[in-house]
């Protein structure tokens, strides 16, 4: 099991280091029709961070770069309204190349058509990243309970893999958990040597198992598992996206690999059309094999579902839940966060409570 600091000991409970997004949303429109867009603050980890603030009350912290141009402001200001504490490793902007806070466009879709995902993440600060940016002994000394990073963040840069592994290092050293989403994207790691993709697809392998060496928790689908950690596995397109064994099996031969995690889990769900999904998650932790039950989804947006799940869960660990609560109030934070705009949660704790205990949507007078 986990071996968690008491909160009275730490002033933060949750520390992510990632890249901070805009992303660009024109609702059910697509964007080459679009004439207006809502802006979200976004980035895989920092959303974690935000939900674990905004929806559980937690105290939380994100290490990102930042650039110092009115797009940085307008991201700095959404994160300091969420509640998230920030260290930031400052870019100046030359006034028209960069350096840049990435944008992400992202439409809704709506019934058989799909949701749109495209990036400008050209001359990203984020990608800039490097061991030594932030000062990680005087952040742990503070006290930090738990530690999150992820794949996508990893990816971005020639050297934003090394910095996570930095973290983590220091992150143990200081008595934090650490955890990483996988997110694996063979577009990303690919980029890193544009004149050989499958190089930098093998490099980005190398480095996700330097990773993985320094991780306590690991959330990440049986695909991730796969073509991340370099496992062998079920065809997993074979495979019902409901059916919880072929992840089950897989665990085995990530302990195997990896004897230092102590727990993996990941969100099931199988899509019907854009707005109705079938959605339920599982955690193996110890020799406990846990799954939640199935929800039908009648999904708004399906953007931030996972970094959802993973803010649930992790509150409910650090909150010294059960594990099987932990797994509920996961499952149950992620599918109410597809029912908002934008990527973090609006949702109340006790809303969330309330799913995970088998609530309903009846009208709450």
């Amino acid at each position: 099991m986990l071996d968690l600091r008491p909160a009275q000991d730490t002033s933060l409970d949750f520390l992510a280091l990632g890249s901070l997004v805009h992303r660009l949303d024109p609702g059910k429109t697509p964007f080459r029709a679009a004439r207006s867009f809502d802006v979200h603050v976004s980035g895989g980890e920092y959303n974690v961070a935000a939900n674990l603030a905004s929806c559980f009350g937690l105290r939380t912290a994100v290490a990102a770069a930042m650039v110092d141009n009115p797009i940085g402001e307008l991201i700095e200001r959404q994160v300091r309204e969420r509640g998230v504490r920030p260290f930031y490793k400052r870019f100046q902007h030359d006034g028209v190349r960069g350096p840049n806070m990435a944008t992400v466009y992202s439409d809704r879709g709506h019934g058989v058509r799909a949701p749109i995902v495209f990036y400008n993440r050209a001359n990203e600060a984020g990608a800039m990243l490097a061991p030594g940016d932030f000062d990680w002994p005087a952040i742990f000394s503070e006290g930090v309970r738990w530690f999150h990073s992820g794949g996508i963040f990893a990816a971005i840069g020639p050297r934003t893999a090394e910095l996570v592994v930095e973290g983590m290092r220091a992150a143990h050293e200081h008595g934090a958990i650490t955890s990483f989403d996988l997110n694996y994207r063979a577009k990303l790691w690919n980029t890193l040597d544009p004149d050989d993709p499958k190089r930098g697809e093998a490099r980005g392998l190398e480095l996700m198992r330097d990773i993985a060496k320094n991780v306590d928790v690991l959330i990440g689908n049986e695909e991730d598992l796969q073509k991340g950690l370099g496992l062998e596995g079920q065809d997993v397109e074979q495979k019902s996206k409901l059916d919880p064994e072929a992840f089950f099996n897989m665990i085995g031969r990530v302990r195997e690999a990896y004897p230092n995690v102590k727990a993996v889990a990941t969100t099931l769900r199988e899509v019907h059309t854009t707005n109705r999904h079938s959605w339920a998650a599982v955690l193996g932790i110890g020799d406990q094999r846990l799954v939640s039950p199935t929800m039908e989804l009648d999904v708004l947006c399906r953007i931030g579902g996972g970094d959802g799940f993973a803010s649930g869960l992790i509150f409910g660990l650090l909150d010294g839940r059960k594990p099987e609560d932990a797994l509920r109030l996961g499952w149950a934070h992620g599918g109410l966060l597809t029912t908002f705009a934008g990527d973090v949660s609006q949702a109340r704790l006790s809303e969330v409570e309330a799913l995970a205990e088998g609530g309903s949507a009846r009208v709450q007078r």
